[in-house]
Order: structure tokens, then sequence, then C-alpha cells
């Protein structure tokens, strides 16, 4: 996940059961539970949407809002966390068994890790590089990846094991998931402060999970006292509670 402007830290498709409910109210065909798999599709949607406006194409060889980073090179990031499931519709089941979702962000080289790390010029270098064909090249492609997993994607058990080559590890298809949604919710509004509209709001189905992540990565960092304090107690507040 790049940095802010400020420079603040911030195989075969295959069927498999229903995936299990995360809890959170959500429209769904038959009246039930929103799942992950739905949550996130939600999100990618909405992302594929904001791609689409006309204020990203007019400024995409502009700055963004993060450090270094064209409006084009966002754009892409953004796109790239729709593209990186579809490899876990097309191969088979990692025989890696998954670690969980927080060791997952332990791990992460990219948190804390200064603007001119190899991680961070790195992820730049990958969002300039999925947008170089230019912004309808890229909506199409956005569009496509995301018919085929609207698809695929609820036949897969979230709890099939997914190799992540980029980290060397494997996570549950619905942690990475989680993962994904997180990446949109961000960029969805860094893209959207780049090019001087209102940020979209994640549907709650997506939201949900996502603040449960960041609260407990924010109470790793900080503390449970801290992050109690400042959802609670302005006067007590700490003067950071940023997740990541």
């Amino acid at each position: 996940m790049p940095h802010p402007a400020s420079g603040a830290v911030a195989g075969p498709i295959i069927g498999g059961a229903a995936r299990s409910p995360i809890g959170v109210p959500g429209p769904t065909g038959d009246g039930g539970v929103m799942g992950l798999a739905d949550a996130y599709l939600g999100a990618a949607t909405q992302a594929v949407t904001l791609l689409s406006a006309p204020e990203v194409a007019a400024s995409w060889e502009k700055p963004s809002a993060l450090a270094e980073m064209s409006v084009a090179a966002l754009a892409g990031h953004l796109a790239y966390q729709v593209f990186s499931v579809t490899p876990a519709l097309r191969e088979s089941a990692s025989g890696q068994a998954p670690i969980p979702l927080l060791e997952h962000y332990a791990r992460a080289e990219w948190i804390d890790a200064p603007l001119d790390a190899e991680v961070n010029t790195g992820i730049r270098a990958k969002g300039a590089e999925i947008a170089s064909g230019g912004v309808r090249a890229l909506l199409e492609r956005a569009e496509a990846e995301l018919a085929r997993q609207r698809f695929a994607l609820p036949e897969i058990p979230g709890d099939r094991a997914v190799f992540l080559p980029r980290t060397g590890w494997a996570l549950s298809l619905d942690d990475l998931l989680v993962t994904r949604m997180t990446e949109l919710a961000v960029h969805l509004d860094d893209l959207a402060v780049s090019v001087g509209i209102p940020a979209p709001e994640l549907p709650a189905a997506a939201f949900d999970p996502v603040l449960t992540l960041l609260a407990r990565l924010a109470a790793r960092r900080h503390g449970r006292t801290a992050l109690l304090r400042a959802l609670t107690r302005a006067e007590r507040a700490p003067s950071a509670i940023n997740a990541l």
C-alpha cells in the first residue's frame, strides 16, 4: 500500500461449498447473510465504476494524492487489487497451510517501509506498468476480470488455501478477499481525492470486515487502550491511531 503524498507512514476454476457467512447483514439473492465473496464483488464493482469516471481520464498524467505516484499509476494499483484475485480462481488449492490474517500483516515488508524502499518503488512501478496502455485498456481489462470473478468466485469455498507468490506464504481465500477489500477501500478514497470527486462509500458488507481488520491492526500497533480512547474519549485520544 503506497504512502500518502505527505510522506506519513501510513489452474482450473472449480466449484465448491457455498461461502460461510461473515455475520454481516446484507442483501443476497435468497434473503440470507452476505458472504465475503459477494462483499468483495461489491467493492470491486465500485473500483471499476470509479475507473470509468471521466475525471480519472482527464487527470491521467497528473500527480495523485500519493507521493511520487501519478493518477495513472494509482489507477493501475487500484485495478491490481481486482486482478490479483483472478489467480485464486485458476489455480488448484495450495498445499501450503494458510497463515492467519494478522500474521500476514506482521510479515508484510511494505508496512513502515520508507517511501524510497525497494518494496514501495516496486509497488509504484507495478501500478504504472499496469496502467501503461491507457485508461480505456485498463477499464476494459478490469471489467472483463470482474465479470469472470462474478461467475466463478461464489462457487469456491472460503477456506481454500491460496498461495501468494509475492509473499511466499498462503492465505485462505476469505482472508485474501479481506486484504483486497481493505486495499480497495483505501485506494478508492486515494483515487477519488486525486481527481477531485467525492469518495465512494464501501457497501456495509465490505466495510465491516475492513473496519474489523483495521481496528485489530491499530490495537496491535498502539495498544487496546489507545484505540478505545480514540473512539470514545476525545480528551484522552492519542495523536495517531493509524493501523498501517
